[in-house]
């Protein structure tokens, strides 16, 4: 009973699946059905050889009619032509569909991708990610180009080329018919093997390229500790699993092949034998036998077409569901009664909130904040204790377990997260930009934006300057994460582009923690200018940036700890006392 559950469960899943793969046919039905139309006209071209050979051998040349044999072998090449064509558009427009199927559905994963949250990051890696889109969607691609086309004609293609040989010699077609399951099981088989040896060179290529990617990114580490040997032996060993596994692959593809070969030269074989014995009796006449040999191969090549079509579908069909895995992935939404938030003062307020990443270890636990709007609000406290949670609380990237959030007195879940995440501008210690220029990176904090705009908050952010002394200004490519420009740099144009978002609420996530105390100085004079007129929530780990803030909050193990001014948190000598002695300290002694 379980058991038919399960396949009933199967079939209906499949079913969907099949479902949602035809749907991306639905714009492209008359490319599709000029493509099937194509690729039949091909198969019954390719009927035709047999069947004037035949006519040749028996009439046309033992009774000297060389008129229709001409007639004949001029209309063979006008229909090898049509063939060429019909095999242009095949390859050509057949492929195109599944590239516009694939564009279709890598541009539904990369909308939907843009919904997720934030937890579907936290557990999925870029590259899986990355991979989902190309690799798994080409060989969707393929599935949708080849897939219909080889198994459709092909079993029409077995059909005709059955029912034609029958007509010639029913016992023969017969014969070669019983080889069949011999060449399925042989195929598979071998194809098997090759399939295995083949996933193990993607995987040792997979460890290469791990390899490489970790050996050049960390080079300058390499340099600084003159371990260049020890990182080709590390490359070697992977290129050595690589040569191995290809030396295994190519073998078994050699299997594959030379055996399939060696197959269907046994039914050439066995063709030629009992058809040898079938023209000996007179059960068949020479021209009949003669266009049998050259018919055998037009039943044979679909076969093999079917057999090839069942590792693409494997392929195409795990890459679809691949797919499917990201699609059916929950995305963010908005409560149903949920609505615009405006434009908010910055009154923010926690009320008993907890908040855990996994269920078995809470991050946040009962934890309120009351920050009035326009306020310097801090966070301090050692790593791990939940400030950086608390930062991404606000913008709504997480759902709380208990508790509530509010803003200007409004639960944050009775507002849209586009417009709450609209009035909230973020700086953190690890700044992303993009590969672009000074300009565009600036524009993204907000994309209608004019140059004098972006001028503007260039200035503010004290990187006008610099970018002025570059020899194409504003339009200078800042390569890869910003890969040409100092860690001061980037922090300056993400605080550019806050500037120009110009938020009632700001959010500074240890902005300043990985700067050296000189730049540090003069990221912190734009900073304050930024902070002017808004609320702010700080999380700093130098305790010396924080020390004018209109309240600060200890947070460890999930909790508010102690909160007060610093002058307040300073006379209790507790926690933030013990920080601030011990940093002191520490800054004494490198002094010294």
């Amino acid at each position: 009973m379980e058991k038919e559950k399960k396949a009933k469960r199967s079939r209906k899943e499949t079913a969907g699946l099949l479902r949602r793969f035809t749907a991306y046919y639905g714009p492209h039905k008359k490319l599709f059905a000029m493509d099937m139309g194509a690729s039949l006209l091909v198969a019954l071209i390719g009927v035709v050889y047999p069947i004037i050979t035949r006519r040749m051998l028996n009439d046309l040349i033992p009774n000297r009619n060389y008129q229709m044999v001409v007639i004949f072998g001029v209309t063979l090449l006008l229909l090898y032509l049509c063939k060429m064509l019909l095999n242009y558009f095949i390859q050509y427009q057949g492929h195109m569909m599944g590239v516009y199927m694939q564009a279709a559905m890598r541009s539904d994963m990369f909308a939907h991708l843009e919904t997720l949250p934030y937890s579907f990051y936290d557990s999925h890696e870029t590259g899986k990610i990355m991979s989902r889109m190309t690799n798994d969607l080409f060989d969707v691609s393929e599935l949708a180009h080849h897939g219909p086309e080889n198994l459709i004609i092909s079993i029409l293609s077995i059909v005709i080329s059955f029912t034609y040989l029958s007509t010639i010699n029913i016992w023969l077609t017969l014969i070669v018919f019983a080889c069949v399951p011999f060449l399925v099981i042989i195929s598979y088989s071998l194809r098997q093997k090759m399939r295995k040896a083949f996933r193990d060179t993607r995987s040792a290529m997979a460890d290469i390229n791990a390899s490489l990617e970790s050996s050049i990114s960390g080079i300058r580490v390499t340099k600084a500790f003159t371990n260049a040997d020890k990182e080709r032996e590390k490359f070697e060993e992977g290129n050595s699993r690589f040569q191995t596994a290809r030396r295994d692959s190519y073998s078994a593809m050699g299997r594959f092949h030379s055996g399939n070969t060696f197959v269907t030269d046994v039914f050439n074989v066995v063709v030629l034998i009992a058809g040898g014995f079938f023209l000996y009796r007179g059960e068949i006449l020479f021209g009949d036998y003669s266009a049998f040999i050259v018919s055998v191969n037009m039943f044979i090549g679909p076969v093999m077409t079917l057999i090839n079509f069942m590792e693409q579908f494997e392929n195409g069909v795990t890459g679809f569901e691949r797919f499917c895995e990201i699609m059916d992935a929950p995305s963010e939404v908005d409560a149903p009664d949920a609505r615009d938030a405006g434009v908010l003062e910055g009154h923010i307020e926690f009320r008993n909130v907890s908040y855990a990443y996994d269920e078995d270890k809470n991050v946040l636990r009962h934890v309120d904040l009351n920050i009035e709007k326009g306020k310097k609000f801090a966070l301090v406290g050692p790593s791990g204790g939940g400030k950086t949670t608390i930062c991404h609380l606000i913008p709504h990237f997480y759902n709380v377990e208990s508790g509530e959030i509010l803003l200007d007195g409004q639960e944050i879940h009775s507002l849209t997260l586009e417009s709450v995440r609209r009035n909230i501008g973020i700086v953190q210690q690890d700044i992303y930009l993009f590969n672009d220029t000074m300009r565009e990176n600036i524009r993204y904090g907000r994309l209608d934006a004019s140059e004098e705009d972006i001028v503007q908050a260039a200035k503010r952010a004290n990187i006008h300057d610099y970018i002025m002394s570059l020899p194409n200004g504003y339009d200078t490519q800042i390569g890869e994460r910003g890969v040409r420009l100092s860690g001061g740099q980037k922090q300056r144009l993400s605080i550019a582009r806050v500037f120009l978002k110009n938020p009632p609420i700001l959010i500074l996530d240890e902005a300043t923690s990985a700067l050296d105390n000189t730049t540090e100085i003069l990221i912190q004079q734009a900073l304050d200018e930024l902070c002017e007129g808004r609320t702010t929530l700080v999380v700093a780990h130098r305790l010396s940036t924080i020390k004018n803030a209109d309240e600060i909050a200890v947070v460890a193990d999930g909790q508010i700890q102690e909160q007060g001014t610093h002058d307040e948190l300073m006379a209790k000598q507790g926690i933030y006392y013990d920080l601030y002695q011990l940093q002191f300290r520490a800054n004494s002694g490198m002094i010294l």
